[in-house]
């Protein structure tokens, strides 16, 4: 079993109990387990008691169950039509799982293996995409040569604008996204601006 179904049962971890073996993960390494707990498990009509272990790992699955809980039930499987058959009482009972939701499963671990096979071309915030090639994309000025530019009067920023300001074109000269350059002709007094969350 997996997180997001267990604290989707509202279980406790005070619940667990210990379980020491660790277990070998689809990814091929190993994966210690949080603990074991005990639930009753409706299917159909039939109602039995499994022992699930749960891990903190991800999985594109909620749960897996292994053979105790198929012998359990006398299960007889059909993994090419995703169904499988048990002796309830005195009739045969089936559970259908629908292929289109377990090739959006095997899309979504498809997906998550190329993302984290990939991770060192993602850029989390522009901070972290350092040297952007100009050839790529940059920013100009869209100046008519000519006319004759103009040049604002300087206004001074409150102290806690000014540490604002400072800290952001730090940010920015280190991750190599801005420089310095003079404009004695042509010059802009900064505007702050507030973001949703209220910071500056």
């Amino acid at each position: 079993m997996y997180p997001d179904l267990y604290n989707g049962l509202n279980l406790k971890l005070e619940a667990l109990k210990g379980y020491d073996s660790p277990l070998l993960g689809f990814d091929g390494k190993f994966v210690v387990s949080n603990g074991q707990i005990r639930l009753l498990v409706q299917v159909g009509s039939e109602v039995v008691e499994v022992d699930f272990i749960v891990m903190d790992a991800y999985s594109p699955y909620t749960t897996i169950v292994a053979r105790p809980w198929l012998h359990a039930l006398g299960v007889v499987s059909f993994i090419l039509y995703l169904k499988v058959k048990y002796l309830s009482k005195d009739q045969i009972e089936e559970l259908v799982e629908s292929w289109s939701l377990a090739r959006q499963c095997m899309i979504a671990e498809e997906l998550i293996v190329f993302l984290k096979k990939n991770i060192d071309v993602f850029a989390w915030s522009a901070y972290e995409a350092l040297g952007v090639d100009l050839n790529f994309i940059y920013h100009h000025l869209n100046i008519n040569p000519a006319v004759i530019p103009k040049k604002q009067p300087p206004q001074r920023l409150s102290k806690k604008h000014f540490v604002a300001v400072k800290d952001k074109v730090i940010k920015l000269k280190q991750a190599r996204a801005i420089k310095v350059v003079f404009y004695p002709e042509w010059l802009a007094n900064t505007i702050m601006v507030k973001k949703k969350n209220g910071k500056l």
